[in-house]
This record gives C-alpha cells, structure tokens and sequence, in this order.
C-alpha cells in the first residue's frame, strides 16, 4: 500500500486487508473475548489468565461489540471494541467511567446523571493484538498510534485503520441503536489523535490515573458521522455498511 492518503482510497485500501463485524451471536463474541484475553491478560497482565482464553466481566451481558479481521487465506480477529449500555435491570447503575471520573468530571460540560440512561453508553476494551501494534515501545499499550501515523503526506500504510475502524463501528452501531451520547476513558494523546481526524471529541474532566494517564470524553456519534473530513467519509462508509448488512443478515 503505497498510494498518498486522498479521498476515496482509505475506504478501499482498508477493504483490501480487513472487514469489521458487530458480534451478533456467540461465535463472533468469543472472538472479541480472545482479543481482549490476548491483549488485558497474556500482554499487558491488566486482567488474570484465564483457562478459557476469553476476558468478560460483567458490563458485557450488556454491550455492543465489534469485531475486526483480517482477509485471506489465514484470517484471523485482531482488534476488539465494545460499547457498554446502561444495565437494563438497573438503569441508574453508573457506567465504568462514572465510578472512576465521578469526582473529576466537569458537568458543566455534560452531565451523565442528567441524559436519558438508555441514549448513553460508553466506549470500553478497545484492544489490538500484539503484532498488529506496529512500535516496539507501546507494545505496554492496548493500542498503538503515533502523530506520524495522520501526516496527510504519509503513505496509506502508516494510517491507523484498526483503533480508527474500531471507533467507526462503535459509531455506527450506537447511530443504528439509538444511542446519542458515547463516552470515552482514554490517553490524552488518543483523544487529540481522533480529533484531528474530525472527530468532534470533547474532554469533560480533569485525567485520572487507571492502567497510565486517562481524561474523560464525550462524543455526539451521529455530528460526528455528519461532519466527518472528506478524507474519512469513504472508510465510515464502508465500516457503517458493513455493520448494516450484519444487522440485517441476522434480521435485526
């Protein structure tokens, strides 16, 4: 993939390597749990070993989750993300980043307590295996991303495609679920990374520490599905089409 980042190749040069899936049924959910067991327990220890091979906890009986694979003949899932939705049996139950942030959050800003708990959910286990994370020094990191990696002159190779398809599909599925209020735990930097990419990501409270250096963000997923830059349009269409004909091939 040599070709310079315009629009209309990312969509393509992205197609041509992986396809993104929401996990619908149990087969494609354990292969988001081996993702996570891979990268929160065997590399990074955030999480015990588990005989299983599959990281849960609770949050997933939950959760919206994705999938992301490679193509060809030895395709296998290398990515993971999940978007935790209040607990129906317990609407009023806090999301993971309202236990962690409730001392720190600007709610001036955005009020969590204040939205509709079936509109919210937030971005959790975003995860890339080890390989796929490309600089030996973030390999303490459940993903890789560098400023280098957004140089409109640099090669499509350098573009993240995995976390950016990942948080696309979290995009689109709360877009098709209704749900209008995402949030995020996550490294300043990451935060920057995906607001130059046109993602209108606002932090709402002062860092934290959880496993290294995390702020507080919120996200609008359908403004941002409206205003993305030309040069992404071309991959949410691809990412958001792929999760619709998911949807629809298992009649939902």
């Amino acid at each position: 993939m040599s070709a310079e980042l315009a629009q209309g190749n990312l969509g393509e040069s992205f197609s041509n390597y992986f396809e993104i899936l929401p996990a619908l049924d149990d087969a494609v959910r354990r292969e988001a749990f081996f993702v996570r067991h891979e990268v929160y327990c065997k590399d990074l220890h955030f999480e015990a070993e588990r005989d299983t091979r599959e990281e849960t906890d609770d949050y997933d009986k939950h959760s919206l989750h994705c999938v992301l694979r490679t193509r060809g003949e030895h395709a296998r899932p290398v990515g993971c993300a999940r978007l935790i939705r209040a607990n129906p049996d317990d609407l009023e139950h806090p999301l993971p980043f309202e236990k962690f942030c409730g001392t720190v959050l600007d709610r001036s800003i955005v009020d969590p307590s204040r939205l509709p708990r079936t509109a919210i959910a937030e971005v959790s286990r975003l995860a890339v295996v080890s390989d796929f994370r490309r600089r030996k020094d973030e390999q303490d990191k459940p993903v890789s991303i560098s400023d280098d990696d957004f140089r409109a002159a640099g090669p499509v190779q350098r573009f993240p495609f995995i976390p950016v398809s990942l948080y696309l599909a979290c995009l689109a599925m709360s877009i098709r679920e209704g749900i209008e209020h995402v949030f995020v735990l996550t490294e300043p930097r990451l935060a920057l990374h995906f607001a130059r990419i046109g993602f209108d990501i606002q932090q709402i409270g002062a860092p934290i520490e959880h496993r290294g250096l995390r702020v507080p963000s919120y996200l609008r997923p359908a403004l941002i599905a409206r205003d993305l830059k030309p040069m992404m349009r071309p991959l949410f269409d691809v990412v958001q089409n792929a999760i619709d004909e998911a949807y629809k091939a298992a009649g939902l």
